[in-house]
């Protein structure tokens, strides 16, 4: 899709293939992985060092798999969750971006923190509400900005 994000790495998930689940996105998911691909390409130059995608795409059935949203972003072709081991925590990768969603394209970014786990959802769909643009979630918290939690 870009010089550094393939659309096997941007449709890759562990659940759909234990599960046998079908993630072939469909023609308009394909359109709008382009652009989550365009924007992490910005992101990636940015922040000056690889990143990882650990969820991408989602059909609607990995979506529910794996306990998302029915209103993901995942499910369209418009998210990626990434980490960047090589720039720091997600935390720090999260604060770093923060201040550029828009020279980005960035829709909208979550630092995310859960189970113990930490990562940056990044979306190039822009929510209705302004203050949603720039979230953590930690738990059942919704927090304004990007805060350590």
């Amino acid at each position: 899709m870009t010089p550094h994000f393939s659309l096997a790495e941007l449709t890759a998930s562990a659940t759909a293939q234990r599960q046998g689940l079908d993630n072939t996105p469909t023609p308009e998911a394909l359109q709008r992985l382009a652009l989550t691909a365009a924007m992490l390409e910005r992101v990636r130059a940015h922040l000056g060092v690889p990143l990882i995608v650990t969820s991408g795409y989602r059909s609607r059935a990995v979506n529910a798999a794996v306990g998302g949203v029915t209103s993901s972003d995942h499910a369209i072709g418009a998210a990626a969750d990434i980490v960047a081991p090589q720039f720091g925590m997600p935390y720090a990768v999260a604060k770093a971006l923060a201040p550029h969603v828009n020279p980005l394209g960035i829709g909208q970014i979550i630092y995310e923190s859960v189970g113990g786990k930490h990562w940056v959802h990044l979306s190039t769909r822009t929510p209705d509400k302004p203050v949603n643009r720039v979230i953590t979630v930690s738990g059942k918290s919704t927090l304004v900005g990007i805060q350590e939690v």
